[in-house]
């Protein structure tokens, strides 16, 4: 739930969505209308069909599960299994940037992975919570380090976008609503994708 979105959009659907399904099992046997139903307002509704779909084969390695890439996959065993792994993401990019690389631009993840590393004596889940954070007060407090990667990508206003669509073509599905204000051509793809995607 956290990838692409802010921790106070996620606590409370975290929180209700733990409650609804307390497990891998729960989750599994739900219909997937029900799963996107309870996701709605996080947006980027394809991460809850992977979810649902990785609920069904739990127990394979986590590589292997769908939408699940080598970040997430490290992201699990650091949080979860409290594991030494190496993660990267843009706090924790900004963090690495502000302080190793202050006066260069276009810094590749490759140059900043051999300095990450978890302090001997600390917990990793505790140290990259702490990086996290420190790297989301960087942000705030002075220019974002991370426009210094190279792969930093501002993302497109959401407004007119085709994420807005998505999104409102999922909940259209969810509730029966129509779908209006957009330009009907768009509409059309981005149904027929959705469908591909057995999204709606």
């Amino acid at each position: 739930m956290l990838q692409q979105t802010q921790v106070d959009r996620v606590v409370p659907k975290f929180s209700a969505f733990i409650e609804r399904y307390p497990n891998a099992d729960a989750l599994a046997q739900a219909p997937l209308v029900d799963v996107l139903r309870l996701w709605q307002g996080l947006g980027y509704n394809r991460r809850a069909k992977y979810l649902w779909e990785a609920s069904k084969r739990w127990g394979g390695v986590l590589e292997e599960l769908p939408g699940v890439g080598p970040y997430t996959a490290n992201a699990v065993r650091v949080f979860a299994h409290n594991e030494p792994r190496v993660l990267i993401e843009t706090n924790i990019r900004a963090v690495y940037l502000h302080h190793l690389f202050p006066r260069r631009d276009t810094v590749a993840d490759a140059e900043i992975i051999p300095h990450i590393r978890v302090p001997r004596g600390v917990q990793p889940r505790v140290w990259y919570a702490a990086l996290m954070d420190y790297g989301s007060h960087l942000k705030k407090s002075i220019p974002n380090p991370s426009r210094r990667s190279r792969h930093h990508a501002r993302q497109k206003p959401f407004k007119g976008s085709d994420r807005e669509i998505r999104g409102a073509l999922v909940r259209a599905a969810l509730t029966g609503s129509k779908v209006t204000g957009f330009p009907a051509r768009r509409v059309r793809a981005i149904r027929k994708a959705l469908r591909a995607e057995g999204l709606i």
